[in-house]
């Protein structure tokens, strides 16, 4: 049997942005339901962070969550899984009111707040939702109880990659979670694995930290286990590394940033008028965004060696660099990450 697997969709992203609600239902619209159809799945299991916010989601974007994500799966006759995740929860420390009891009917839909094993076929899948403080005791019993090969669920485990390059240093020993053959998890926006324990990874980019990262859905054969990746071919977040000494401008293709963040980094800018005709076509090409970056005089100069500059290819590699250089007793690991943690926030807060 074939299941397809998504993960932490966050509808309401942004404080409920319509141009990043726009860009997930391209996904969904145009890849997503048209793939199923065509491959004739008729299951599909949410692992988690269905929403964005907790406490909160407008009438607008629950609207279209009701319409055009969950009718969808009604009128198509896909049954649909749901594994709670933390961000669809209004407590921190229990599952009991969660945004998908409030917003999804029954209608061909389960929703998970507590492990259960759920059989597809004649193939035992342990479903296990957000481990919170009121439900850990029975997580853990489950966990090491349950009598399947396969284990789905929304988990924070230590030393996966949240994002790419920035690695969690918080969670679950892996060591829990080594009876299983398999686990495949939501939580981290970031396609991760140890051969073991698969994170799928966010269907779409939602932040300036998913830059570069290929995203998707899977599809999981529950009868050989292959994992196959479906790429999302869309993307939310352009950078150009403008240095006109290298490339003519006047004919660079401007139409791929249409509805697209943008971030134009200035390396060399020898020819002041071409610059600003080029800004100009960027500009009317209606690009949701468009950030010129190009005064790095905040850089302190006497901390940062001329190797350090010469050699760096982008921020996260200067901050890896910067950090190793310090002449300080201590966590260097631990003190990028949390580097890195900052970096991405302060992306976000760009937008």
């Amino acid at each position: 049997m074939k299941i397809a697997l998504i993960s932490d969709s966050h509808f309401g992203a942004r404080n409920d942005n319509l141009n990043f609600n726009e860009y997930f239902f391209k996904f969904y619209e145009n890849i997503f339901f048209p793939t199923l159809v065509e491959r004739g799945i008729t299951t599909c299991i949410h692992l988690g962070d269905v929403v964005d916010r907790r406490k909160y989601i407008s009438y607008r974007i629950a609207s279209d969550f009701r319409k055009r994500f969950i009718a969808e799966f009604q009128r198509l006759g896909i049954d649909l899984h749901i594994i709670i995740g933390n961000h669809d929860t209004y407590y921190k420390n229990t599952s009991e009111i969660n945004s998908m009891d409030e917003l999804v009917g029954r209608d061909r839909m389960w929703i998970y707040t507590e492990p259960q094993v759920i059989k597809f076929n004649d193939t035992p899948i342990s479903f296990m939702p957000w481990i919170n403080t009121n439900n850990y005791g029975n997580a853990v019993e489950f966990l090491n109880t349950a009598n399947t090969d396969i284990l789905i669920g929304h988990l924070e485990i230590n030393g996966f990659q949240m994002y790419s390059g920035n690695f969690s240093q918080v969670g679950y020993d892996r060591e829990l979670f080594r009876r299983f053959d398999t686990v495949l998890s939501g939580h981290f926006h970031h396609k991760s694995d140890d051969g073991q324990i698969y994170y799928l990874g966010s269907p779409y980019e939602m932040t300036w930290a998913d830059y570069g990262s290929p995203k998707g859905f899977h599809i999981f054969d529950t009868d050989t286990r292959e994992l196959e990746r479906i790429v999302n071919p869309y993307t939310f977040f352009k950078k150009i590394y403008y240095d006109d000494t290298k490339e003519d401008y006047s004919s660079h293709d401007v139409t791929q940033y249409r509805e697209q963040y943008v971030k134009l980094i200035v390396i060399n800018k020898k020819d002041l008028y071409g610059f600003d005709k080029f800004v100009d076509r960027l500009l009317d090409t209606d690009a949701h965004d468009v950030k010129i970056i190009e005064d790095f005089s905040d850089l302190d100069a006497i901390n940062v060696s001329d190797d350090i500059v010469e050699n760096t290819e982008d921020t996260m590699t200067l901050l890896e660099r910067y950090v190793d250089e310090l002449d300080v007793v201590l966590d260097k690991t631990r003190l990028k990450n949390t580097m890195k943690a900052l970096y991405s926030e302060a992306q976000d807060l760009e937008l």
